[in-house]
């Protein structure tokens, strides 16, 4: 019996697909209940502990995990609940805020390969590159600073960056990195309510952006950005997973699912020695039990 209570392809979009965010439910689905939920979580946090092992032993693969969402989605708190067991030492994670001068003066996926997880390693990137084909096609101001080359319409420039993400992506997973990419599906209702929240509650003002406000009247040129982004992004070697986050605790049940039977699917082992070396460590262990 599979230990694991979310079917993946459930929130997987496929390659080319056309999607309609407004039409995924931004609901916990009918998997399991709340309690249940909180349980499955920390299942797979186990379980992510003990393949982290594996990875970061085995020392050949890697993981590079993507979150996006709009404003007030989760993401922090997706962060904090799904990699709580994960050794720190092995897992890096990035937020990707505007681009500095230094950055804006290279091709924009030079910003994330510096971040990229070495060998055995898990890097988590809180909004990512995908920034450039989302936040920057709503603000095709931001494109000025970067002083692209001439391009005939905006249309040709996200689907050539488009493009460039599907080998750029490709080309990690060729060398042994694997790459899980979550969207975090919330309600403007939702956003709005937990934007409330941090402007009421002393202790949630410190994350209140007022820009958030204003991004938020352009909400529906976001949805539009990522109906696009996703489905010319998504493969099957590089996936988008679109996670119904109005239930934080569902959102993140099933993202930490999705990452823990990736990992499992890996075969992941521990090195093996040698029967030279087993006959070693066997001497080895009786001279310190005898000294």
């Amino acid at each position: 019996m599979n230990k694991h209570r979310f079917d993946a392809n459930k929130f997987r979009v496929k390659e080319g697909e056309s999607i309609k965010l407004r039409k995924i439910s931004t609901k916990a689905g009918d998997e399991l209940a709340k309690k249940q939920g909180v349980e499955a979580l920390t299942v797979d946090n186990n379980a992510l502990q003990e393949s982290q092992n594996r990875l970061f032993a085995s020392g050949h693969q890697s993981l590079l995990i993507v979150l996006q969402g709009m404003d007030a989605s989760g993401k922090d708190g997706t962060v904090r609940h799904v990699m709580s067991g994960v050794n720190p030492q092995g897992c890096r994670i990035y937020g990707f805020r505007a681009p500095n001068a230094e950055e804006l003066q290279h091709h924009f996926l030079w910003r994330p390969m510096r971040f990229l997880p070495a060998h055995g390693m898990i890097s988590i990137f809180n909004r990512s590159y995908y920034e450039e084909v989302i936040v920057v096609r709503v603000h095709p101001e931001f494109l000025g600073p970067q002083n692209l080359p001439p391009t005939k319409t905006l249309g040709d420039l996200w689907n050539r960056r488009y493009e460039e993400i599907r080998m750029f992506e490709q080309t990690l997973v060729n060398g042994g990195t694997s790459v899980l990419k979550f969207f975090l599906h919330i309600s403007q209702d939702e956003q709005k309510a937990r934007m409330l929240e941090r402007l009421t509650q002393p202790a949630k003002r410190w994350k209140f952006n007022e820009r958030d406000l204003e991004e938020r009247k352009l909400w529906d040129k976001y949805q539009e950005a990522v109906e696009d982004a996703l489905p010319a992004t998504s493969t099957k070697s590089a996936p988008w997973y679109v996670i119904p986050a109005d239930d934080k605790w569902y959102a993140r049940a099933a993202v930490a699912d999705i990452i823990a039977a990736h990992l499992e699917s890996l075969g992941l082992e521990y090195p093996k020695v040698s029967e030279q070396d087993e006959a070693k460590f066997a001497l080895l262990a009786e001279q310190l039990k005898n000294e």
